[in-house]
């Protein structure tokens, strides 16, 4: 049986994705019943020098839209990086996978000798599609979506192992 770029990419950047906003949610209700200030959560990072919550999950999306878009050879949507609240994240995280949605499996599969290019602060990468989507794509979406998990977890957020994956 061949691999599909399609089912390699797309389902398990929405189910990931799908698992962030649960979490999400729940580290909005905590902080709820706690009586804290949410905003404290999505300033909250894991080292001075590494991105807050607010920007892992930004990025966690941009890291699934970009790579879906890049292998169905289509140019992927702007999110405007404007969140302030839980709420306008679980917008861009439905935003994202809607996107996500709207590509086909033809659009993706056969993409696995694509020529992807893209520039990363002031390095151009160049890759085929399959070296792109398991060398560099998921690799950076799963660790942004477990940055986010592991803030929310350090900030005192009951988060278990199941809550990051999800139903499998």
């Amino acid at each position: 049986m061949m691999l599909s770029m399609y089912q390699a990419s797309a389902p398990r950047f929405t189910h990931m994705l799908s698992n962030l906003s649960a979490i999400l949610q729940k580290a909005e209700e905590q902080a709820a019943a706690r009586k804290f200030d949410p905003t404290v959560l999505l300033a909250a990072r894991l080292y001075p020098d590494m991105l807050p919550l607010l920007r892992q999950v930004q990025i966690a999306c941009d890291n699934a839209k970009g790579p879906v878009a890049r292998l169905a050879g289509v140019e992927p949507p702007k999110h405007e990086d404007s969140e302030q609240s839980f709420a306008d994240l679980q917008a861009r995280i439905t935003k994202t996978i809607d996107f996500i949605s709207s590509v086909a499996a033809n659009q993706i599969d056969g993409s696995e000798d694509r020529d992807i290019q893209l520039k990363v602060g002031p390095r151009e990468l160049r890759f085929t599609g399959m070296q792109y989507l398991f060398g560099f794509a998921l690799p950076n979406f799963y660790f942004h979506v477990v940055t986010a998990y592991d803030i929310l977890r350090h900030n005192g957020i009951e988060l278990g192992k199941r809550d990051y994956l999800g139903e499998i």
